[in-house]
């Protein structure tokens, strides 16, 4: 990690823009949701993604070919296309701001899922964090209601599962060989999205409707949101502390909730709103967890 202080600056910098790119395009992809299915939609901004990285990947000297295809083909499939399909399912019936935290609670599901399949134990302060996450989904998705949007609300903790089986497996590769995480999310989206283009086109639900706002939408949600995100999401990673990326992140779906408020009118029932607090304490134990330890971020934890 790089540690000249001009170079923090500038990483921090580029940490507050992501957090506000990543946050907002929760808003944007439910505005382009309105023309679009949405697998489809997660095909269209995926190929733009690969198509922008492509020419970056070139151009940086790294190897081109896949240096572990397999783990490479299971995250694509886990972590690109079960994901953006499931969270994009989710925000097309739900609201930016409840699903953004719900998707969001991912770094429990990767506590829960990193003991049997890592051996990494639950300690300390991280049971406080999975005990009120626990409390603040039970809160959220309110199941005693039998409420309409329970199945939107479903639709994204299964994408936070998804996301978090992705970043448990990547970890597990990162603990037995040297990665090179920029060709290794390359190859990830581009085998993801070989398996994503043959389904939509098998499932075709709807006619994609080719707006001027829908070709904007997407091209910003494809080749900032996505790509640009993700480069920026190495360049922070190598020149931040951990625990500064991990808390910084947290202003993501906070960004998703004020968004979607102006702009959706979202408001949130008092038990909702008790819930999202209860899991925004419990991300921000783990980030604080992180932090004391001095323990990596995960590069797979960056989004979609």
């Amino acid at each position: 990690m790089v540690t000249d202080a001009r170079a923090v600056g500038k990483a921090a910098i580029v940490m507050v823009a992501l957090v506000f790119v990543w946050g907002y395009a929760w808003i944007l992809s439910k505005m382009a949701l309105a023309y679009c299915a949405p697998l489809d939609f997660a095909t269209i901004r995926i190929a733009l993604a690969t198509t922008a990285l492509f020419p970056a990947l070139l151009s940086s000297g790294r190897p081109i070919k896949p240096a572990h295809p397999w783990e490479a083909l299971l995250i694509g499939v886990v972590q690109t296309a079960l994901f953006l399909m499931l969270n994009n399912w989710a925000l097309s019936q739900g609201e930016p701001g409840k699903t953004s935290v719900l998707v969001f609670t991912m770094p429990f599901w990767v506590l829960v899922l990193g003991w049997p399949l890592l051996g990494e134990r639950i300690e300390g302060w991280n049971w406080l964090a999975v005990a009120l996450a626990a409390v603040g989904l039970v809160l959220i998705l309110e199941p005693w209601g039998l409420r309409a949007s329970l199945m939107a609300k479903l639709l994204a903790v299964l994408a936070g599962v998804c996301w978090a089986l992705g970043v448990v497996v990547s970890k597990r590769l990162h603990n037995k060989h040297p990665v090179d995480v920029f060709n290794f999310t390359f190859w990830q989206m581009v085998l993801g999205l070989l398996v994503m283009a043959p389904v939509a086109l098998a499932v075709h639900s709807r006619p994609i409707e080719w707006t001027p706002e829908f070709i904007v939408l997407t091209t910003l949600l494809g080749i900032v949101g996505t790509a640009g995100g993700w480069m920026a999401w190495f360049y922070v990673l190598k020149r931040l502390p951990a625990g500064v990326t991990s808390m910084t992140s947290l202003g993501i779906p906070v960004i998703a909730i004020v968004g979607s408020a102006l702009q959706f009118g979202e408001r949130p029932t008092p038990l909702e709103l008790t819930g999202m607090i209860c899991t925004g304490i419990a991300l921000a134990i783990v980030s604080w967890d992180t932090y004391r330890r001095h323990r990596e971020v995960e590069a797979a934890m960056g989004q979609e």
